[in-house]
């Protein structure tokens, strides 16, 4: 007999949707020790699990899934192919459905009016210290994006606004920000969307103490230090309204150890990811939670507790080594709100990760 987490390897599914499919009564295992709860599957149901994980895969609902495991245990081939051509033809009508909204949805981006114009062909100049420009960039670099299909993602949002300039990147599962002081702006707020090899080209010149000069000036960005500079065009797409992103739920806080909380991730369990990708590639997830004493663990999610927290791995490690503290502040929410990541002496700092879900 397999064991559960044998059978989540063997068949496709995660151990957590496992359970869930057992609850549901969908795959149910073949023996479950009395005293453990641990779940045991005979070496035929592996057929099924495989074709319960293509099934969800084609998002066929649990309803119709009984069906076809049930038939398709009694040879019912008639059945299993009137329940596949059915939800082929849904799957169908779907997507001629939107289709028709998102040809309606275009019509209306051509014919309305922009309002973030202004702020991308405006005129501005101003001095940064470098060391601030420097931690900004080095703060966000680590969550842009590289999707050729959304080449507004992939670059640094500047945004130039009083005295202050934002610096933000998102590549639709993470998103960071950080800020930096400036003097001289006293025009309207700009912004401006450098991609990523000028944004590399600007922090290879930060490495002094004195305050650098930013030069936008329409579609040309330009970074002036002493008798050097470096300059190019922008992205010329417009960047996502970051500031209505960023106002989280309320979650809970728990301050962190960096060092440890790192090295409880590196050697801690993980749940692979076969099925899910992001951008197209496999992940592996960490399940968070915050125990009773305020701190937070790496857990196997055994027990299906509700309000564990399953988030990229290796975009939790890259967020903790931008954040460059010893001790940081995680914020978390419900499994499905994002997690965020703060410094406890920076609250203009900070960045955000997009949860997974725990069942498939």
């Amino acid at each position: 007999m397999r064991s559960i987490g044998e059978m989540a390897r063997d068949g496709g599914l995660s151990v957590s949707a496992l359970r869930f499919y057992d609850r549901a009564g969908v795959l149910v295992p073949a023996w479950v020790d009395p005293i453990s709860g641990y779940r045991w599957y005979e070496p035929e149901q592996l057929e099924e699990a495989r074709l319960l994980a293509r099934l969800r895969r084609a998002g066929m609902p649990l309803a119709d899934i009984r069906l076809v495991l049930a038939a398709w245990s009694g040879a019912d081939t008639d059945l299993v192919r009137g329940l596949l051509q059915a939800h082929l033809r849904r799957l169908e009508l779907g997507l001629s459905d939107a289709r028709g909204e998102f040809s309606t949805l275009r019509a209306l981006l051509d014919h309305r009016e922009n309002p973030m114009t202004s702020l991308n062909t405006a005129t501005a100049r101003l001095s940064v210290p470098a060391p601030e420009l420097a931690a900004a960039l080095d703060a966000v670099r680590f969550a842009a994006g590289t999707d050729p299909e959304l080449p507004m993602l992939n670059g640094i949002l500047f945004d130039i606004e009083g005295e202050g300039l934002h610096l933000v990147t998102t590549d639709r599962y993470r998103m960071a920000v950080a800020q930096a002081r400036t003097t001289g702006h006293g025009g309207l707020r700009t912004q401006v969307v450098v991609p990523l090899p000028l944004a590399d080209a600007m922090r290879a010149l930060l490495t002094g103490e004195e305050p650098v000069q930013l030069t936008v000036d329409g579609d040309r960005v330009t970074l002036e230090t002493g008798d050097r500079q470096t300059a190019g065009q922008n992205l010329g797409h417009e960047f996502p309204d970051y500031r209505r992103l960023v106002h989280l739920p309320a979650g809970r806080r728990a301050h962190v150890d960096t060092a440890t909380f790192r090295k409880a991730l590196e050697t801690g369990p993980v749940r692979p990811s076969e099925t899910r990708k992001q951008d197209g590639e496999a992940f592996d997830l960490s399940v968070l939670r915050v125990t009773e004493k305020g701190t937070v663990i790496v857990c196997d999610d055994g027990d299906d507790d509700p309000h564990d927290v399953a988030v990229n791995r290796a975009f939790l490690l890259d967020a903790l080594t931008a954040a460059a503290r010893d001790e940081l502040v995680l914020e978390l929410g419900a499994p499905t709100a994002p997690l965020a990541i703060r410094r406890p002496d920076d609250t203009d700092t900070f960045s955000i990760l997009m949860p997974v879900r725990l069942e498939d």
